[in-house]
């Protein structure tokens, strides 16, 4: 049998999401919902079978989808979210699943009344040098220091120069440089320590209402952690989590393809595994199977971790004046 996905979200994410599935045999795209037919139209034209809604409700009711792929704008997220799980639908969000700590547990509640999967769709945690990273982190001996950074200048940053807002940078869709960028150096950082005891961010503010770029040190009992984001420059700095013992060093947080130890003796060691498919396979094939084994919840990507990640990122915003009109 195979999982019967519904897309909501026309964009390129879905577009690889959808690719990604499909490389899955338990995977079938059925159906797609769009606030226009247009859209919706254009893009199923590529998935042959799949049905066109302009209706979310209407989807999620029709009884041809068991789950769903949220794609939508990040202010959206909960309000699609909730339609689907109360229908008794399987969600997997894209990251950030929600605008707010507030939103998220509202989802997670709507998961667990309705005893279906909710998933936040972080792809790093899933893909194979993940798993290396956190199999042969006690080679570091005791950990001082996770350093990690995603700097990407936007495309969309040069129209928003020449005075054009796209969503990337208006507040209206809960975006910008941390929520966009951030939670790719974040979400891995408390996989792997937990969350952390105390938050300290700076930001650059753009005029439209968002952060531009930012960084953020954080405090745990015996070690703290550097992250750096933006949208608004590059940055071509590997990530690194440095131990007594060695430094580990990983080619980039939101997709780790490397991974290597680079000892206090001078002795490097290459961990690298080869990555048989692209990187959002290993989440597709997690979320499958967790539906096939009647599971709820990720191990990996769990509630506990989808809502630490959201309390820091709220802490960080709060410090850096960044507010949505969904905060309380």
């Amino acid at each position: 049998m195979t999982i019967r996905f519904g897309v909501i979200g026309t964009n390129w994410i879905t577009d690889r999401f959808i690719q990604a599935g499909l490389e899955n045999e338990e995977f079938i795209l059925t159906a797609v919902y769009s606030r226009t037919e247009e859209k919706g139209r254009d893009f199923a034209a590529k998935y042959a079978g799949a049905s066109i809604y302009t209706n979310l409700e209407k989807m999620v009711a029709s009884g041809e989808v068991d789950a769903v792929y949220i794609a939508s704008p990040n202010s959206m997220h909960a309000e699609h979210a909730l339609v689907c799980m109360n229908h008794g639908k399987h969600v997997i969000c894209e990251k950030p699943a929600a605008s707010n700590s507030a939103e998220l547990r509202s989802m997670i509640e709507a998961a667990r009344d309705n005893d279906v999967l909710f998933m936040e769709a972080m792809k790093s945690t899933f893909m194979p040098n993940f798993g290396v990273i956190q199999d042969n982190l006690y080679k570091l001996g005791q950990v001082r220091r996770y350093f990690a950074g995603y700097c990407q200048y936007s495309s969309r940053y040069d129209a928003y120069r020449q005075g054009t807002v796209l969503n990337a940078f208006n507040p209206a869709f809960s975006n910008g440089s941390l929520m966009d960028l951030g939670i790719y150096c974040l979400y891995p950082m408390v996989a792997l320590f937990g969350k952390p005891e105390s938050v300290r961010a700076v930001g650059l503010m753009l005029a439209s209402g968002v952060d531009g770029e930012g960084s953020i040190v954080m405090r745990y009992p015996d070690m703290d952690a550097v992250v750096m984001h933006s949208k608004i420059a590059d940055s071509y700095l590997p990530a690194e989590i440095q131990g007594e013992n060695g430094t580990m060093v990983i080619d980039k947080i939101n997709q780790p393809y490397q991974v290597k130890i680079h000892y206090r003796d001078g002795t490097v060691e290459e961990l690298t595994l080869p990555q048989v498919f692209e990187p959002m396979y290993y989440e597709v094939e997690e979320f499958i199977r967790l539906i096939r084994s009647g599971q709820r919840e990720s191990s990996v990507n769990s509630h506990a971790n989808s809502l630490a990640v959201a309390e820091v990122m709220e802490e960080a915003r709060a410090q850096i004046g960044l507010r949505y009109a969904s905060d309380l």
